[in-house]
């Protein structure tokens, strides 16, 4: 892999006046169709980190570039988060009051995508993941593994490279974590999509390529994580 989704140099986020370094002096690459786990104790600065690398915040300090754009002051980081970067919450954070596919559909409206063409795409997105006879239900009526599923389907709207996830199963029971991480390991390889999961399962962080570790604000572990296989099936 030769080209570089994100790439990181120095990079820096201070709260409270610089009392608290939530980020210190974090470098890092992530090369086009990696996958990628971050690791951690809590308040080690994983959802920091996340939240920078998807255009979430902007650093103190230090330089970053996204899908080869530079971040500074003039980017607009609306508009190219909505290009480029879908994200993934722990909790599935879907309106309530909007059925599956006009969840699907939100993304598309930054991006002025037609009505018909997003109504479209939010239907097939949400085939894609299963969920081809939940098109109409809202929210409160899904399960909470169907609940992050349309949750995918809406990060990927607008068609990102990048695909960040902050705990994509904390809220799951492990089966419906695992049919979960099952699904954006696939969708990863079917479309190529770079994926960065913040997780605290060991099981998930060792079916991605690459695992990071950050202790206190700084990275102290970067190595290949072993998985062997991205559909996740066991070898005979």
């Amino acid at each position: 892999m030769s080209e570089v989704a994100v790439r990181a140099e120095g990079l820096r986020r201070y709260f409270e006046g610089g009392l608290v370094k939530a980020l210190d002096d974090v470098s890092i690459t992530i090369q086009a169709g990696e996958s990628v786990a971050v690791v951690g104790a809590s308040g080690c600065g994983k959802t920091t980190l996340l939240n920078l690398l998807g255009l979430l915040d902007r650093p103190t300090a230090g330089s970053l570039w996204i899908a080869g754009s530079k971040i500074d002051a003039d980017t607009d980081l609306d508009r190219l988060r909505a290009r480029e970067i879908g994200f993934i919450f722990q909790l599935h954070n879907l309106i309530p009051t909007l059925s599956a596919v006009e969840n699907v559909e939100m993304p598309m409206r930054a991006l002025k995508v037609a009505r018909q063409e997003r109504r479209e795409r939010a239907a097939a997105l949400l085939a894609d993941v299963g969920l081809s006879d939940r098109l109409h239900f809202r929210s409160p009526k899904l399960s909470g593994g169907e609940r992050q599923r349309v949750s995918v389907a809406r990060a990927l709207a607008n068609r990102p490279t990048i695909l960040f996830g902050d705990e994509p199963t904390g809220s799951l029971d492990s089966a419906a974590g695992c049919e979960v991480v099952d699904l954006l390991l696939e969708i990863r390889a079917r479309r190529g999509l770079t994926l960065v999961l913040v997780t605290h399962n060991p099981e998930v962080a060792r079916r991605m390529d690459r695992r990071i570790e950050l202790r206190d604000g700084r990275i102290v572990g970067d190595a290949s994580s072993g998985a062997a296989d991205p559909t996740g099936i066991p070898e005979p």
